[in-house]
């Protein structure tokens, strides 16, 4: 009415409808988004492919889980590289936080994408196929044609011929049956368990690196060399898991009897073989060994541990006769700079017997210590800066057929009461630089042959032994590792194997369509595969045959131009 005004809205509401987001919506819409762009499949996959990137720097660059020196000497080579290198944790790879960070984003993201799909695919189950459409002939399979049977009797036999198929049947107008079917769900749950797998592959690696442990330890295979697996500090290195602490390691001892290795005629080993004889923990307390051949590639098995042939070298024996007629004989592994002929270089120390000398501090100046190579099969040439004709050595051949070795023999203090630590491999350059570990000669020796130094000390070869690195691990995952790859295969074929397709059939008579005389039945088919590629053409044809023989017409070429378009 024209004598009326309308009351102006409170200034409170007003402003109340206004106002934007509240405070938390606008701190959640970011917290949302990040979450949904990580859980997505297109961000597993990056990640995914992010890893298989970050591990090949483990496969490039020497790790320092399983070789400590290589990586030293990596960084010696490389001056600039290496310390860099060491600064991104390229030399521990697989425990960097980088690594770490990829893998620990992959797994979330799996998790994240794969929750939601898992309740899509439930709820998928329990829908009911999506009615015909209206008109069959824009999909991009077709047939229809006459059957001799009437609506109800062609409905049962289109039933039996969809057996195996998730079906529906709907009553049209005019009397007219409408199936729906649909088959394939297994495409998806192949998918989702193909996922869900690689989640368990990722959790099982996880569980093994935390509650696993891996060592290695070089024995000489003189027959003597025997190896229990007490605690870290009998293996030459050693990488626990971030639960183990080393206390609780599975007890079991071993020996090396023998080693055996077979090389080409190019020299090229062929097999590792060594036999030795072992105790699992419930033989420890009755002293009952048991034979194994240890081959490359065939581990022993005991207590859960895996016990790995990983590789030999060799070990040559000096004998150091003293002035007072004392001996030291010691025999050490040598590390092989090459790896074909196995020419090989190390160090060893000799303490004077107690007594030799008046004080300690003597007694350090009077250590004997080596330093130079050993050769299997030994051949002298000579060289531009070789002090004379024919004393450089060399090896030709990998096998122990003719050994020998170039030295430097000292006398002096070799810093190992220093404290600091040092290669077992080499001398410390240090103390020969500071004069405190003086050169007393250069000789090439053959087994039995010495070098007397200025006192009386005889320094003898005696000559050389094999040694074996074995390797020991322990993962407890392993198994469920490997049942996680095998489900997380079987989802991936499956997935990749079953189509996801949909087929209608009207069954409708003919005298209300006025086809075939009026008289006869009419059968229309339809199909639809969710992802259309070879092989579901020729199942709709089959299906089509065995529905309406040879009788049925189709127009596959235009109609499914049409619904393409």
């Amino acid at each position: 009415m024209s004598g009326q005004t309308q009351s102006p809205e409170p200034a409170g509401k007003a402003a109340a409808g206004r106002r934007g987001p509240s405070v938390w919506l606008r701190l959640w819409a970011p917290i949302r988004n990040t979450w949904r762009s990580l859980t997505s499949m297109r961000t597993a996959l990056v990640l995914l492919f992010l890893l298989a990137i970050a591990a090949i720097p483990g496969a490039l660059l020497p790790q320092r889980s399983l070789n400590e020196q290589a990586v030293g000497e990596y960084k010696a080579e490389h001056e600039i590289l290496g310390p860099l290198f060491e600064s991104l944790q390229m030399y521990e790879v697989f425990g960097s936080f980088w690594f770490t960070a990829i893998y620990v984003l992959l797994f979330v993201s799996l998790i994240g994408c794969i929750t939601p799909r898992i309740g899509e695919f439930a709820r998928a189950l329990r829908t009911p196929p999506v009615r015909a459409p209206r008109r069959l002939t824009r999909l991009p399979h077709h047939r229809q044609g006459p059957v001799d049977g009437d609506v109800e009797t062609e409905t049962a036999r289109a039933r039996r011929a969809l057996r195996g198929w998730r079906t529906t049947e709907r009553t049209e107008p005019g009397g007219t049956v409408a199936i729906s079917a649909e088959r394939g769900y297994l495409r998806e749950a192949g998918n989702l368990v193909f996922h869900i797998a690689l989640v368990g592959v990722l959790v099982t690696v996880a569980a093994g690196k935390i509650f696993g442990y891996e060592g290695n330890v070089i024995i000489v295979a003189d027959g003597d060399g025997e190896f229990c697996n007490s605690s870290p500090a009998a293996y030459d290195s050693f990488r626990a898991g971030l639960n183990v602490d080393g206390t609780a390691l599975h007890p079991f001892c071993l020996e090396i009897e023998d080693f055996a290795a077979d090389y080409l005629p190019n020299g090229q080993a062929e097999m590792f073989t060594s036999n030795i004889r072992y105790q699992a923990e419930e033989d420890l307390a009755s002293g009952t060994w048991h034979d194994y051949r240890l081959r490359v590639n065939d581990p022993l098995r005991v207590d859960g541990a895996r016990v790995y042939l990983q590789g030999h070298g060799f070990a040559p024996t000096f004998t150091v006769t003293f002035p007072n007629g004392e001996t030291r004989t010691q025999t050490l592994q040598f590390v092989p700079e090459e790896a074909v002929f196995f020419l090989s270089s190390g160090a060893m120390v000799f303490d004077p017997p107690a007594g030799m000398y008046p004080t300690a501090e003597d007694a350090r100046r009077g250590q004997i210590a080596l330093e130079g190579l050993f050769a299997p099969t030994a051949d002298f040439v000579s060289a531009d800066d070789a002090e004379e004709e024919g004393t450089l050595l060399t090896s030709v051949a990998p096998m122990m057929n003719d050994p020998a070795v170039a030295i430097d023999v000292y006398r002096g203090d070799t810093g190992l009461d220093s404290g600091r630590s040092q290669s077992i491999f080499t001398l410390d350059q240090s103390m020969i630089d500071n004069g405190r570990l003086v050169k007393q000669d250069r000789v090439n020796l053959r087994p039995g042959e010495s070098v007397e130094l200025g006192d009386g000390t005889v320094l003898t070869f005696d000559d050389g032994e094999e040694w074996v690195n074995l390797q020991v691990s322990y993962d407890p995952a392993q198994f469920w590792v490997l049942v996680s790859t095998i489900v997380m295969m079987a989802g991936l074929l499956v997935s990749l194997a079953i189509r996801r397709r949909r087929v209608w059939i009207r069954i409708r008579p003919g005298e209300a369509s006025g086809e075939a005389g009026g008289n006869s039945t009419v059968m229309e088919i339809g199909g639809l595969a969710r992802t259309d590629h070879a092989g579901w053409g020729e199942e709709f044809d089959r299906l089509s045959v065995r529905l309406l023989g040879e009788r049925s017409t189709h127009d596959d070429g235009a109609d499914s131009a049409q619904a393409r378009r």
